[in-house]
């Protein structure tokens, strides 16, 4: 489970590792934290996923009754069109059931306001192999050894396989 502070830290570092042996985007993964934004696009971002503030928080899960609240992961251009994207992570077994976190992927349109490309119950992983302009396919980890990978199609990001370990796999059951 991911939660605020050095849990994130080592889970990053966890994710990153994993990413060597499993073909995930090195660059991606080493994306710069959420401070690389300014408040108001921060507050934006956080917003346009649902979040609202409570106690110094911002919760996506406000049902939680033990809430971590909303992180931004990394903030980075992922589809190459000058825009940044933002993964937006909050952890908590109440809300993400066994994977214990859940994110967000956001982006900046044109005109400034930030757009929910898709969200899941999961780790998101940024893969080398891509979709439609650009965008990064995205395995999504949890508990398990047989992942799905969502693929932008142009309109949204939609199940096109599952992996492990950069092989195709057929999940259980």
């Amino acid at each position: 489970m991911m939660t605020n502070g050095s849990g994130n830290v080592a889970a990053r570092a966890l994710l990153f590792a994993l990413g060597a042996a499993t073909g995930v985007d090195r660059q991606a993964q080493a994306a710069s934290s959420g401070t690389d934004l300014s408040e108001a696009d921060r507050a934006a971002v956080f917003r346009a996923a649902g979040a609202v503030q409570h106690k110094g928080m911002w919760l996506i899960c406000a049902d939680d009754p033990n809430p971590g609240g909303a992180t931004i992961e990394s903030v980075r251009d992922l589809n190459g069109d000058g825009r940044p994207e933002a993964v937006v992570t909050e952890g908590g077994i109440y809300c993400y059931g066994h994977a214990g976190t859940g994110f967000q992927l956001l982006s900046k349109q044109a005109d400034g306001s930030w757009r929910v490309m898709t969200r899941d119950s999961g780790i998101p992983e940024f893969l080398k192999t891509r979709g439609t302009g650009g965008w990064p396919d995205i395995s999504v980890g949890g508990p398990g050894f047989c992942f799905p990978v969502e693929r932008w199609n142009g309109k949204a990001y939609k199940l096109n396989r599952f992996e492990y370990e950069g092989k195709r796999c057929k999940p259980p059951r």
